[in-house]
């Protein structure tokens, strides 16, 4: 395994770092001092303020700034590069045409989109690389972010659509919690009750079927017994402008990746 190093060390790259299992000579350039610490503390890692550090160093670096970041950053690190580094980029909107105009032709890439549940060791992650990262690379990034949740391989002209399902989703998903708790208030529960009712009945239903590997149809209507307490709910729920307005909503994020790359 090359040496492993993180340009930026935010919340998701954290995430990333949980899941390596074994953070000895891990490198992690962050210009906040108090994150450095706070990093070193909990983890053992080694950080600095000057990325040319890690890239000296690290062979193998998660790029986890902002997008407007990544501009100055490659340029600072650039003349360090080798054909021996690989660049995981988790930026996003930044297609890996954008990163090999911005890191220069000897780096290999691999482009990551990840999204909040990595932070759970829950993640979903889809990866790409172009043909010239060799297969060892990307088997490389898959195992460790396969310890911090689900991966797949994708080709990158589907990365707007799975930003749009699985990068913007958990937003999704706490908002949909965020109605059934409020209609669990309003039916007299008390706020944390219905909080732990509904997420639990979430994460338990999403345990269950991705355990089972059930048809969700078939599930829905085996929940749904006639003249029941659950198919008067989904009576109200199970209509043309749900789905119209979920899938919509998909479609505008997508549209959004799109512009943003």
């Amino acid at each position: 395994m090359k040496k492993i190093g993180f340009f930026g060390a935010g919340k998701m790259a954290e995430g990333i770092l949980s899941a390596i299992p074994s953070k000895r000579g891990v490198f992690m350039a962050e210009k906040v001092a108090s994150r450095r610490a706070e990093l070193r503390g909990k983890y053992g890692v080694k950080t600095t303020a000057d990325a040319k550090e890690v890239a000296k160093a690290s062979r193998l670096v998660f790029l986890a700034v902002r997008p407007q970041d990544v501009d100055g950053l490659a340029a600072e690190v650039k003349p360090f590069l080798t054909a021996e580094h690989t660049i995981v980029s988790i930026v996003a909107g930044k297609t890996l045409a954008k990163l090999r105009k911005a890191f220069g032709p000897k780096a290999r890439l691999v482009r990551v989109m990840p999204n909040l549940a990595l932070r759970a060791g829950a993640g979903m992650c889809a990866i790409t690389a172009p043909a010239s990262t060799p297969a060892e690379d990307v088997a490389a990034v898959e195992k460790i972010l396969g310890g911090a949740g689900e991966t797949v391989i994708l080709k990158e002209k589907e990365f707007d659509a799975v930003t749009a399902l699985s990068g913007s989703g958990p937003a999704y998903f706490a908002y949909m919690e965020e109605a059934m708790v409020e209609g669990g208030v309003a039916l007299g529960l008390a706020p944390k009750t219905a909080r732990l009712l509904a997420e639990q009945t979430m994460y338990g239903t999403a345990k269950f079927l991705r355990e089972s590997g059930m048809e969700l149809r078939p599930f829905i209507e085996g929940v749904c017994t006639k003249g029941g307490t659950t198919a008067a709910g989904m009576e109200k729920l199970d209509v043309p402008l749900f789905k119209e307005t979920v899938r919509a909503a998909l479609k505008a994020a997508a549209d959004r990746s799109r512009d943003l790359a």
